[in-house]
């Protein structure tokens, strides 16, 4: 478990990092989410004692990364895929991490061939592309066969088929009762991926919900009804618009935002409304999240 408690970090006169109190169980995925500039790397720096906080506590299971012993063994962290020794091996970049934390080196081994690195154990890991880079990183945050595992966008440079091993990677993780952290900007990887997601923006904390809830929350879910009587649909129409935050007509259909499809069934049956359709169409968790940080994008491009 990873527990943040006001924390905050100033650089000068930049807050990067604004009194973020937050929890991220284990047994599930939590997706971290933020436009560039949010605080996101920043935050993960300060969980793993790479950056002080000026304010708060970051702490995993109750102490701070530092106190650990053998951190590798309890926290295992992708940060930068390309953060090693470019002339060291695949295999002897392992073994050195291995070494440090009294891992057995048989399991430099065994974490190769879990992220499909056995034929390249011998390379020097300068010559590996970005994608043959985050399966080293990978290998490395599971060395110590952690209980809390970070991933700071670790699906860069992978092809379709390394994307879909990440995905289950960290399903199955998670499965095992672990801590899995991950940021990522693919927002479709995260709606297929994380159980929970934690958004922040400008270093404040917007959301922390499951996917579902943060999708059934935008403005973009609505429900659609078909009414095949003109009649009946202006009826129908009237009594929405007085519940809905927006009705919209197409045709022989109403675009309803604001409530739920339940309560539609419900004044529909009321009113001896007859429908050939009713259902909700929800919104993509890329416009649930554009809607959430729509006023916290520090870097945007013209129009």
């Amino acid at each position: 478990m990873i527990t943040l408690e006001g924390l905050s970090k100033r650089y000068g006169d930049t807050t990067a990092v604004d009194s973020l109190d937050l929890t991220v169980a284990p047994g599930r995925v939590t997706g971290f989410l933020g436009p560039n500039g949010a605080g996101k790397s920043t935050t993960m720096r300060m969980i793993l004692g790479l950056d002080t906080p000026t304010e708060g506590t970051a702490l995993i299971d109750g102490r701070p990364y530092a106190a650990w012993p053998k951190p590798l063994t309890k926290v295992g962290a992708l940060l930068d895929a390309k953060a090693l020794h470019p002339r060291r091996s695949a295999r002897n970049h392992l073994v050195a991490m291995a070494q440090s934390n009294g891992i057995p080196v048989s399991r430099v081994d065994e974490v190769l061939s879990i992220v499909g690195l056995d034929s390249v154990t011998r390379k020097r890991a300068g010559e590996f592309s970005l994608g043959m880079s985050q399966r080293l990183g990978i290998a490395g945050a599971l060395l110590g066969d952690p209980e809390v595992l970070m991933f700071d966008e670790p699906v860069n440079g992978l092809d379709p088929d390394g994307v879909r091993w990440v995905r289950r990677l960290m399903r199955s993780l998670a499965t095992e009762g672990r801590t899995v952290f991950v940021s990522s900007h693919l927002m479709s990887e995260m709606q297929l991926t994380a159980d929970q997601l934690v958004v922040i923006g400008r270093g404040r904390l917007i959301a922390d919900a499951p996917v579902a809830e943060v999708i059934a929350g935008s403005s973009r879910t609505t429900v659609v009804v078909r009414v095949p009587d003109q009649a009946h649909l202006d009826v129908l129409r009237d009594r929405l618009t007085a519940e809905a935050e927006r009705v919209e007509s197409a045709d022989d259909r109403l675009i309803v935002a604001g409530v739920q499809v339940e309560r539609v069934g419900d004044l529909a049956h009321e009113l001896g409304v007859r429908l050939h359709e009713l259902h909700t169409e929800h919104a993509s968790l890329e416009e649930a999240y554009m809607e959430l940080t729509a006023d916290s994008v520090q870097y945007g491009v013209a129009s």
